[in-house]
């Protein structure tokens, strides 16, 4: 059976399904083809596969925290009060400087609340916070000093993000760890400029790391900040170990941003945004490479864990396992709902390229498109650069995946023309959907969109032509042993071909 036509009726396919069983006989080219696809399938999947973890025990075996030295700076010597009002920006400043400038130790807040606008850590200084305590941000943006950076990238020239509460830029051996909490207190009664795709204006970063090596954020809780939570743009040697992040307080609130890092490990982390959650960027324009998430929780009212929006560098080498991924749960603060938008988002739409990822043991709940996979062709660059051509996305494995309550959207992976999405493989991956589609959903037109805004949300949002899987300029998908079950039922199918779609296998359909 040879498949032509570019997009397949709910009748024609169901008909295909029924005439394709686990055992079905295909005509000998279509098996010959069938394949052929999962012998090249086999070829880069199970090496990709076995090199990520062979790098997953490089960095754990390698990557460790830095040895903080044993001298201790507690912050009252230096004229901090906790009575949670006194500001004490100045005095967490001197505590800091001293630390260094003696060659490094901790700088240690260890009873009572601290109030503090922008301070600046530096070499060999570690915070902690001891049980019981917080830092506390201060309520008013003119604590908040702009911190320019040397490093110029889209983050600094076109977001133009210069304030913060904690600085740092070309320090060694950085860190903030300890059972207490950073309260960022940037709720919108404090802070209450709009949401935005650009600029943020009055609205300070939670946690800002330009150009630093050798940094540890370990067990601390940090919570709510007005904006991003914590972005680290062009720095190498990073663990992310025991954080919880609750960041569900106003627009824009982002868990963890990596940003053109090399080396990274997040472990045994949880992280609840009202904005992306988990998510790697490129606005730096160096890759994205070396990472090893596992062992996680993302939950968002956006995207759980996100590759992009920013892809202006590359990003390869990436392997994600044991994860929970998803909407807000019932038991969980949300200002924005509990549905998120993707589970999963791989994406490249400034230049940048996608290759060698691999995304294990996870699972998706309350998405309404649990995997996105996407190259698009915004080419957003830093003022007076030329546009880049699309970047390629290839190489990419998701497997043993399961999941509840997904929404009505569906998955979509798709290019544009010209620049196709190749080699996925997605495997044993069980989802449940909610269901419910119309005959009506199928016939629907799904714009390319090809210069837009790279998030899920913008295609069909309520609903795809298909219930699984929408795809669209791609060639060499296999997807093995998938099913997605709508609990209610669905009158769209479990896969559409939305055109340019070449050598892709769904279980036992061969589709052209």
């Amino acid at each position: 059976m040879k498949l032509e036509t570019k997009r397949f009726s709910i009748f024609l396919l169901s008909m295909l399904f029924l005439a394709a069983p686990s055992q079905a006989i295909y005509p000998d080219k279509a098996l010959q083809a069938k394949e052929k696809q999962a012998t090249v399938a086999s070829e880069w999947a199970s090496p990709l596969k076995q090199r990520l973890e062979n790098m997953a025990d490089s960095l754990s075996a390698n990557l460790k925290p830095w040895k903080v030295p044993g001298r201790v700076f507690k912050v009252e010597k230096y004229g901090a009060v906790a009575d949670g009002k006194t500001m004490n920006t100045a005095a967490i400043q001197k505590a800091i400087d001293a630390c260094s400038k003696k060659g490094g130790g901790v700088v240690l807040f260890s009873k009572g609340d601290y109030v503090t606008g922008t301070f600046q850590i530096k070499s060999g200084v570690m915070l902690e916070v001891a049980e019981g305590s917080r830092i506390l941000g201060s309520t008013d943006i003119k604590d908040y000093p702009e911190m320019i950076e040397e490093f110029k990238s889209v983050m600094s020239e076109n977001y133009r993000f210069r304030q913060s509460l904690i600085y740092a830029e070309k320090a060694d051996k950085v860190g903030i760890r300890g059972k207490g909490e950073i309260y960022f207190r940037g709720e919108k009664k404090h802070f209450s400029s709009p949401e935005t795709t650009g600029p943020i204006k009055d609205r300070p970063v939670g946690i800002r790391m330009i150009e630093c090596t050798n940094v540890v954020v370990q067990d601390i809780m940090l919570r709510n900040s007005a904006s991003w939570m914590q972005n680290y743009i062009a720095c190498k040697n990073l663990i992310f170990e025991g954080m919880r992040v609750e960041n569900q307080a106003n627009y824009n609130n982002d868990g963890l941003d990596p940003d053109g890092c090399t080396n990274v490990i997040v472990r045994n982390c949880f992280i609840n945004a009202e904005d992306d959650a988990m998510c790697l960027k490129g606005c730096s324009s160096l890759p994205t490479q070396n990472v090893l998430i596992e062992n996680s929780t993302f939950v968002s009212t956006c995207n759980a864990f996100k590759l992009g929006t920013d892809t202006q560098g590359d990003f390869r080498d990436i392997l994600v396992r044991n994860v929970t991924l998803g909407g807000v749960p019932d038991s969980l603060v949300s200002i924005e709902g509990r549905e998120c938008s993707t589970g999963i988002t791989l994406a490249t739409v400034d230049g940048g390229n996608v290759e060698n990822i691999v995304i294990q043991n996870a699972v998706i709940n309350q998405a309404r498109c649990p995997v996105f996979i996407r190259i698009g062709n915004r080419g957003r660059v830093i003022p007076g650069r030329e546009k880049p051509a699309p970047g390629y996305l290839r190489h990419v494995v998701i497997e043993n995946v399961s999941g509840e309550r997904n929404y009505i959207q569906g998955s979509l992976i798709s290019g544009i023309p010209g620049h196709i999405i190749e080699d996925v493989y997605i495997s044993n991956y069980h989802v449940k959907a909610v269901g419910g589609g119309t005959k009506d959903m199928i016939i629907q037109n799904v714009l390319e969109k090809e210069g837009g805004y790279p998030d899920a949300q913008g295609f069909s949002r309520t609903g795809l032509p298909s219930y699984g899987f929408f795809l669209r300029h791609a060639k060499n998908l296999i997807f093995d042993n998938v099913s997605v079950t709508p609990v209610k039922a669905d009158e769209r199918p479990e896969i559409y071909n939305g055109g340019d779609v070449t050598n892709v296998r769904y279980n036992n359909l061969f589709i052209k």
